[in-house]
């Protein structure tokens, strides 16, 4: 082989050689920048049509692109049917990299910690001063447990996490009530006065947990100290007390000043019965002033329950992050999670820049309660047991209710369902 011919091959070799490195270059460098996936489940309200929390997700994959992508899986169910459904899902290992209400189900919540399915988020936030400040203290320590521990990411503020009463002024005009009563005692006189007018003072439900009318009833429970103090045990070992009997006692009042229809239905019916102005007030959150149709805007006013009180659990809003997926996945997840914490914290700074300029009675309503220095109330679907508020509530309060049963069997029946909890746990 003369000397050219060599040349020429060998200057081949190379320019293959050198082709081949940079493609492994460029494919090592895609790799280093491919977008990070995160994958997500979220529902779509099967009333409106509305993508729940499509904004946040929207502007965070903005902010990210190129970076970190959180990819929705989009279900048409409610909110109860999600979350059975996250039951299902890690059981069969499908479930996405970030969980919403996962604090709703107790009982699921502990053994995820247990099992170690979920991150400590502590340490992410503790090493992160811009994060942690973007929180309010009350917040983080409701998203705190025992040991100092955090599965839950908190929102910024508990400012949009809080349930009073919603009521109607031209009802209660009509009754010759001008302001929501203060104390308890003025609380039953009004529904009294109300009823005396032909007007039905309370919309309420017995299904889906029992939302509204346990709302009022575990408010009105927190007005005793003690009563207060058994509102913060997570899975009291029984309601056959004073607390319990009391709060039984309560329902059932409750129940003599509602509608016809308030048995074996859900929330929805007691909301059109408010909206449809064949009840008074009704017991719900923050979220219910963007349900209120636009002709009853000017005559619905909410206040704190009686005795400055607001029912609210800021944990409930935490999202948390599985375990099993990859770091990066994780840290993206993370990271979407810090995002959420800062847009949380602007709507609070621009809601109350803005607040003043607000035409809407409701928002100036809430603002004021929220700033009057209320005491919290726990939300009892943090506290309490499964069993008990998913099949044992809707079991036995419309036998309360009509009278089937006493307030002591009510309560007995009430620590039926944690003996079947803890049967299976």
């Amino acid at each position: 082989m003369n000397s050219k011919k060599l040349c020429l091959i060998l200057s081949a070799v190379l320019v293959l050689g050198l082709g081949g490195c940079q493609k492994e270059q460029t494919e090592l460098e895609e790799a280093e920048t491919q977008e990070v996936s995160i994958p997500m489940i979220l529902t779509v309200d099967p009333s409106t049509g509305n993508r729940n929390e499509e904004e946040v997700v929207e502007k965070f994959n903005q902010a990210y692109e190129g970076t970190y992508h959180v990819e929705v899986e989009w279900i048409m169910e409610t909110e109860e049917e999600y979350r059975k459904n996250l039951k299902r899902l890690n059981v069969t290992d499908q479930l996405p990299a970030v969980i919403t209400d996962l604090r709703m189900l107790p009982s699921f919540y502990q053994m995820m910690i247990e099992e170690g399915r979920i991150e400590d988020l502590r340490p992410y936030i503790e090493g992160d001063e811009e994060w942690k400040n973007m929180i309010e203290p009350s917040v983080l320590d409701a998203c705190s447990e025992e040991d100092g521990s955090i599965y839950l990411a908190p929102i910024s503020t508990a400012m949009f996490a809080c349930s009073g009463v919603f009521w109607n002024q031209e009802l209660f005009q009509k009754a010759g009530i001008e302001e929501f009563p203060e104390t308890w005692e003025e609380f039953w006189d009004c529904c009294d006065r109300l009823e005396d007018c032909g007007i039905t003072p309370l919309a309420l439900h017995t299904e889906g947990t029992a939302w509204a009318p346990m709302l009022l009833a575990t408010a009105e429970l927190a007005d005793s100290q003690e009563g207060a103090d058994f509102m913060k045990k997570l899975y009291p070992d029984s309601y056959q007390n004073a607390s319990g009997l009391h709060l039984a006692e309560t329902l059932q009042k409750l129940f003599s000043y509602t509608t016809e229809d308030a048995l074996h239905t859900d929330f929805d019916v007691s909301y059109r019965n408010f909206i449809s102005e064949e009840t008074a007030m009704i017991p719900n959150g923050y979220w219910m002033i963007d349900q209120i149709p636009e002709d009853m805007v000017d005559k619905i006013r909410f206040s704190p329950f009686p005795g400055n009180k607001l029912v609210g659990s800021p944990e409930t809003f935490g999202w948390a992050v599985v375990s099993s997926y990859s770091q990066e996945v994780k840290e993206g997840a993370i990271e979407f999670l810090k995002f959420r914490t800062m847009l949380n914290k602007e709507e609070k700074e621009k809601f109350l820049e803005e607040q003043t300029s607000y035409e809407n009675q409701i928002v100036k309503d809430y603002v004021e309660a929220y700033k009057g220095e209320p005491q919290l109330v726990p939300n009892y679907q943090v506290k309490w047991n499964s069993v008990l508020q998913e099949e044992t509530l809707g079991e036995a309060l419309p036998k309360l209710v009509q009278g089937d049963i006493s307030p002591e069997e009510f309560t007995q029946m009430e620590d039926e369902s944690i003996r079947e909890f803890e049967e299976e746990r």
